[in-house]
């Protein structure tokens, strides 16, 4: 991490880009942010472990420009822990914008949020307006936000996401959370601050994959989730008792049955009752087990990323 010394307060602006197999549109992105934002900035190029050339076109552009920097990690370590490393390094700036590489978040838009920021405004979020996705995508996105606001003490708006601008007061309490699981999108409105949201319609993909896809949704929900609230918890106890009321039910049911005379009808409604109450049980163990798996990795106290290669100012 960069010292105060290296690095006098208050340079303008700094704008934080993870990486991860974007080869084939790197170079085109880096031309449509320098020719389409109207302030001074430096760019930080985070590689998070690509497999594909998008480091050795990290290196080359950084060799031809000298407001770009990079970091590269040694494996694939996630969106999330690219982010923080870069924010990591942020010390000195002014300001701080956090965007994607693959051109949905319109470079255009970081002027407006620099409009915003001299407004006073210390966050300034956006949320996409309805895009091009496609239904899988759209349904996908939906139910991640879903999850998140039944669940979390406080809404994240849909359709947000991790393009943002957060100024030096906003970046230092940032980086004095060292929890394991860094949640961005959930930590901005737990912070507080006086933010603002910006709409936009993003631009199509220009190159390559999404590498978001529905799995690693659902995992950043659950360590959002679980990151910030503990309503988890308690579901897995109401769970329980709806179980036992169920139980408890259906066994007076039988009871009032075999008093009057009458038969229960056997293995189906057992095997029924056996299934369900086992599958609560595992609901349960496995709510408690994600927590538990939680205080595991913040107790080792691991590094959360490891730098393989780098250049900074």
């Amino acid at each position: 991490m960069m010292s105060s010394e290296r690095y006098p307060m208050k340079m303008s602006l700094l704008i934080i880009v993870p990486v991860y197999n974007e080869a084939s549109g790197l170079k085109h992105f880096v031309s449509e942010v320098f020719s389409k934002v109207g302030a001074d900035f430096d760019l930080l190029l985070v590689n998070d472990g690509s497999q594909d050339d998008s480091l050795s076109q990290i290196k080359s552009l950084a060799q031809q420009n000298e407001r770009i920097f990079y970091l590269s990690f040694s494996r694939n370590f996630g969106h999330q822990t690219a982010l923080r490393a870069g924010l990591d390094q942020a010390k000195g700036y002014e300001k701080i914008v956090m965007m994607d590489a693959d051109l949905q978040h319109p470079p255009e838009v970081i002027n407006e949020m620099l409009a915003k920021y001299q407004e006073g405004y210390k966050v300034v979020y956006t949320k996409r307006l309805k895009g091009e996705e496609g239904f899988l995508k759209s349904m996908t996105s939906r139910l991640f936000y879903l999850i998140l606001n039944s669940l979390m003490e406080f809404k994240i708006e849909s359709g947000t996401a991790d393009f943002r601008l957060v100024d030096h007061t906003v970046l230092k309490v940032i980086q004095d959370h060292h929890e394991a699981d860094l949640f961005l999108r959930g930590m901005m409105p737990y912070l507080g601050f006086k933010q603002t949201c910006l709409e936009y319609h993003p631009h199509e993909r220009f190159a390559g994959k999404t590498k978001y896809t529905f799995k690693k949704m659902m995992r950043l929900a659950i360590s959002g989730v679980t990151s910030f609230s503990d309503r988890p918890l308690y579901f897995s106890i109401y769970t329980g008792l709806i179980a036992i009321l169920i139980a408890l039910l259906y066994l007076s049911y039988a009871i009032s049955q075999k008093i009057s005379g009458g038969s229960v009808n056997g293995w189906a409604s057992t095997i029924g009752a056996i299934v369900f109450i086992g599958g609560t049980q595992l609901i349960v163990l496995g709510v408690l087990g994600i927590y538990l798996g939680k205080i595991f990795f913040e107790v080792k106290k691991r590094p959360h990323y490891f730098i393989a290669e780098q250049k900074l100012k």
